[in-house]
């Protein structure tokens, strides 16, 4: 081996840009990310199988003392939302709704929230993936959305008699602006 042999191995290899992977797609916690004039932190990112490969990133957004959802789920397209939970009883006050999935296992095709009509768009059932690890919890879920088609609620059933609500927009993606990176990988303590 001469010594030009030497000085071309310990070429340096192209350092990774840490800016260059600031995409929304992945986000992690600890990373910051703007929308609707305010920052937000990303706390946790959470995966629904669906089965057949196909799945859904949920990552958990804080700012203050808000919390939102930003989902990201492909199948022939890319499509965003953001969403937060509502009370199950603001949405089923009378109990109707809960009562007609027990007795059909499907929810009325239409339903009413805030003075809007919403309607059954699709159903599916999942496995959800706390911090996107472990076998998942099984549940099941229905969309609905409005006239427009840019508002949405879902209804989630986790087990016989428990059910939760999240009321949310489409969004896209350039409206989430200023992706910054906190402490990486850092851990959020159970809640």
């Amino acid at each position: 081996m001469g010594f030009t042999d030497i000085f071309r191995r310990k070429k340096n290899k192209p350092q990774a840009d840490p800016l260059q992977d600031l995409v929304l797609s992945k986000l992690r916690a600890g990373y910051f990310v703007d929308y609707d004039l305010k920052t937000w932190e990303v706390t946790r990112h959470h995966l629904y199988d669906w089965g057949d490969g196909l799945q859904t990133d949920e990552w958990e957004l804080k700012s203050g003392s808000e919390t939102c959802y930003l989902d990201r789920e492909e199948d022939d397209e890319v499509e965003w939302s953001l969403s937060h939970r509502i009370p199950f009883k603001k949405l089923d006050s009378d109990g109707a709704i809960a009562r007609t999935i027990k007795k059909t296992e499907d929810p009325p095709e239409e339903i009413q929230y805030e003075g809007r009509t919403y309607y059954l768009e699709q159903s599916g059932g999942g496995y959800f993936l706390r911090d996107g690890k472990g076998m998942g919890t099984e549940f099941l879920c229905w969309d609905f959305e409005s006239e427009g088609e840019d508002q949405f609620i879902t209804i989630e059933q986790w087990g016989e008699n428990d059910f939760t609500a999240l009321a949310g927009i489409f969004v896209e993606e350039y409206q989430l602006t200023n992706i910054l990176p906190g402490t990486a990988d850092h851990e959020i303590p159970e809640r």
